[in-house]
């Protein structure tokens, strides 16, 4: 695949290219000559949540929530559970 170099020195990175691995624009990368005309150009860290949708489908395994009826915090009783707010020391 070919590309242009700019007459600022900017290497445009084709659209093709930037879609299949997932770079967006400002993201930084790393460049090394290995010889005369020869480049390797490597991404500087790893993008922004790499792998969470993947982590995300693995777990918690799909059908495990089951809703839990709740109730108004009115209808609680117990200890630290007091009436109005009068009784609160303050």
């Amino acid at each position: 695949m070919k590309t242009v170099i700019s007459t600022k020195g900017q290497l445009v990175l084709p659209a093709e290219l930037r879609r299949r691995d997932g770079v967006a624009p400002g993201e930084e990368f790393e460049i090394e000559r290995l010889g005369p005309g020869v480049y390797r150009l490597a991404r500087a860290g790893a993008p922004v949540n790499l792998g969470l949708a993947d982590l995300l489908l693995a777990c918690p395994e799909r059908g495990w929530f089951v809703p839990v009826p709740t109730e108004s915090t009115a209808d609680l009783e117990g200890p630290g559970f007091s009436e109005p707010d009068d009784q609160i020391p303050g």
